[in-house]
């Protein structure tokens, strides 16, 4: 098989957010790479259609490699404007198992800490975040920086299932409660919910973050006609298993 890491040069960095993203109050995103090797069976952006250039029989191949944007960072510094609120990553998880060769993100953090944008969101669900704590803290001294830590559900048995590459559900509450700790504004995100028990999930990750929780079930195309929804692979699972998915109505 081919290497998991390839590079591309990128012609920009910052897109201008639209939809939920930008009704959410984000002027631009930030996708460091194309695809993402955590290879979430229930992830939405294989349903996009068009997405980087990538082909169809890359699609089938969705989680096994990823394409880094190898000059983000001079990108960045080029695009970075202070009334900037940017949310990394729409597309990709900054902190997939890819980034921990390619040690991308603190290059990307290192330009944010030079020319600081209002605000700077991290969406992720890797503890792989803990190794760039002296950065994030001193990006947090000049911006407003939160990271939003992604928890799906408090059993193993459907985290090996649904997303068999991604950390546990105890080492994602250990980063959470670590990130806290070096003092950076973290939240526990229940997205995608996944079969679990409900109160001890709450419970364990409002424990851990001590904030709010922000929560979304999975998305169903009968339901959400148009945009993002959810991969086949995970409805298939689903089925197999004969378990209420939280989302599917």
């Amino acid at each position: 098989m081919d290497s998991p890491r390839r590079r591309q040069t990128a012609r920009s960095i910052l897109s201008e957010t639209t939809g939920f993203i930008a009704e959410a109050g984000f002027t631009h995103s930030l996708t460091p790479a194309r695809n993402c090797t955590y290879g979430c069976t229930y992830c939405y952006v294989p349903t996009l259609g068009v997405y980087g250039g990538l082909k169809p029989e890359d699609w089938k191949r969705w989680g096994q490699f990823t394409t880094f944007k190898a000059n983000a960072a001079d990108l960045l510094r080029k695009e970075l404007r202070p009334h900037q609120r940017i949310y990394c990553s729409p597309l990709v998880d900054p902190y997939q198992p890819a980034e921990a060769e390619e040690q991308q993100v603190p290059r990307i953090l290192d330009a944010l800490i030079e020319s600081p944008p209002r605000v700077f969101v991290l969406q992720t669900r890797g503890p792989l975040i803990l190794r760039d704590l002296e950065p994030l803290r001193a990006l947090s001294v000049r911006t407003t920086l939160r990271v939003s830590f992604s928890i799906t559900t408090d059993r193993e048995d459907v985290r090996r299932l649904y997303e068999p590459h991604c950390p546990t559900f105890k080492e994602r509450l250990d980063a959470v409660r670590a990130l806290r700790r070096a003092g950076i504004e973290t939240y526990a995100t229940l997205a995608p919910l996944l079969p679990c028990d409900p109160e001890a999930l709450a419970g364990a990750a409002i424990e851990a973050s001590g904030r709010d929780l922000i929560g979304d079930p999975l998305h169903v195309r009968t339901v959400k006609r148009y945009g993002a929804t959810t991969r086949d692979a995970a409805w298939g699972l689903a089925g197999e298993r004969s378990e209420p998915i939280y989302g599917l109505a």
